[in-house]
């Protein structure tokens, strides 16, 4: 059997491509590996690589066998035993040898071993947030765009050799060679048809003088046909491309999170976690999208990435106040018009009981006719309290544009985290 391994344009990485091969054909193991990776793995090491284990089982090729009966012809070298023509009895029993070990016994049960390989951080993370996006996001504008692309604009006569059309070039070089030898090969064709009709004539009869111009007359002509270039510089035709602007997808995703004194030190990672799986998927996947990070408690503030994961700073609890700073942050910075956005809300719902009515009306008014997508993710075993009650009549009523999920221990994390970004089919006008 003969193996055929691509391994073009991989310089050192000589099995690139077979890698990949095995990557996408053990995809089921390899995200379920991750998916129980994540639920394991503290903040700091969420990034790196993973080992793998994939049982023996699965990953068994197919292979062929003669089976029982039937006749086979077979070519034995030669011995003292047997002479040509001879037949030689069909060895007794079974279908075949097995391979070697197939057929040891153990007193301690069934059992096999695993196929263990490592995946790099980048595989990891591939991994991780496949088959995940932000809902409902659309092209917004034109502006402040970096991207762009080449598109087809017709035939130049100036070009890049190695844009060159070979099709046109061919058609004008021949409509050229016509237009110049049409009146030529006319004449051509009306001296070798009178010089053919002379030659047939008697010897006698024939105008020799007449035969000789016709002669000469024919050779010019013929050279003059065979100075015209079969291709010339002017008939080479080229591809012409311009560059066009891409419309980019302008996103803005508002991380909200409480760090109120309700919530205590193992609650507040698992909002992290959150935080910076969503902070992860959002760098990853797209190259074009702001994140503003607000921490609240009784008073909202606006930090960086640092102060957002890292800081201590706590105290009492008023949820409303992250939502009008987010509120005012729009108004300001991120005009709907242009912008896609999102956002991201973590709490334990311990609220003042007459801040939450004023959460919701805060979202139905302002926030929630302004944004694609609003996630809200409450971080508590125990019983929901009055804003969750509040975020489901929303959820209700805004149930397309407005999601949300309870986490109560960390290995709730991911399977939260990829039920609020799965891909969904529906898009705004």
């Amino acid at each position: 059997m003969s193996y055929i391994l691509d391994r073009r344009l991989n310089g050192k990485n000589k099995s690139a491509v077979n890698r990949q091969r095995f990557l996408r054909r053990y995809k089921g193991h390899i995200k379920k590996a991750v998916s129980d990776a994540v639920t394991k793995r503290s903040i700091t090491d969420i990034e790196t690589g993973e080992s793998i284990s994939i049982p023996k089982r699965d990953i068994s090729e197919p292979n062929f066998r003669h089976g029982s009966g039937g006749r086979r012809n077979v070519i034995h070298p030669g011995n003292k035993e047997f002479i040509a023509g001879d037949k030689i009895a069909r060895p007794p029993g079974g279908t075949g040898g097995g391979g070697a070990g197939e057929g040891d016994a153990s007193d301690s049960g069934e059992g096999m071993d695993e196929f263990v390989f490592q995946i790099t951080q980048e595989e990891f993370l591939e991994f991780l947030f496949d088959d995940l996006e932000l809902p409902n996001l659309v092209k917004r504008q034109l502006a402040g765009i970096e991207t762009f692309k080449y598109v087809r604009a017709g035939i130049t006569s100036e070009g890049n050799p190695a844009k060159i059309n070979i099709i046109r070039s061919m058609r004008q070089a021949t409509g050229r060679r016509i237009a110049l030898t049409a009146s030529v090969k006319r004449k051509l064709k009306k001296y070798i048809e009178e010089r053919e009709k002379l030659i047939e004539q008697d010897s006698i009869l024939r105008d020799k003088k007449r035969l000789a111009y016709l002669e000469e007359r024919i050779l010019k002509l013929q050279k003059r046909v065979k100075k015209i270039p079969f291709l010339d510089d002017l008939d080479l035709r080229y591809n012409q491309h311009l560059k066009l602007p891409v419309p980019t997808s302008k996103a803005v995703m508002f991380c909200l999170m409480d760090v109120s004194g309700s919530m205590n030190q193992a609650m507040k990672d698992m909002g992290k976690r959150f935080f910076i799986l969503l902070y992860m998927f959002l760098k990853r996947n797209y190259d074009k999208i702001d994140v503003v990070f607000i921490r609240h408690h009784t008073s909202a503030k606006e930090v960086d990435e640092e102060e957002f994961f890292y800081s201590r700073e706590t105290g009492g609890t008023i949820v409303s106040s992250a939502l009008k700073m987010m509120d005012e942050i729009m108004r300001e910075r991120y005009p709907a018009g242009e912008w896609n956005i999102y956002g991201a809300q973590a709490s334990d719902g311990d609220n003042w009981n007459d801040d939450s009515p004023i959460c919701r009306k805060i979202l139905i008014e302002n926030i929630l006719p302004m944004v694609q997508y609003y996630s809200y993710v409450e971080i508590n075993p125990r019983r929901h309290q009055a804003l969750w009650k509040e975020y489901e009549r929303i959820e209700a009523e805004f149930g397309d544009y407005f999601a949300m999920q309870q986490i109560s221990d960390p290995s709730d994390i991911y399977p939260v985290f990829r039920e609020l970004f799965q891909k969904k089919s529906i898009a705004i006008a």
